[in-house]
């Protein structure tokens, strides 16, 4: 893999606190909800924001 550029690397790190920063806040929702069908759509976020943090941390390895 090509060398990424320093400003790749502050995107990437920015994109990366994002999503850990939503699967927090999303998994913290969901534990909170007592509505099934809301506390799936805060798990299901919760999980996605997850994938996309680890898809990310990819390109830093």
């Amino acid at each position: 893999m090509s060398q990424i550029s320093d400003l790749d690397l502050q995107n990437l790190r920015h994109l990366i606190g994002g999503y850990e920063t939503n699967h927090c806040k999303m998994k913290e929702y969901a534990s909170q909800a007592t509505d099934q069908s809301v506390k799936q759509f805060f798990q299901k976020a919760s999980q996605t924001a997850k994938d996309n943090k680890e898809q990310l941390m990819q390109f830093l390895n």
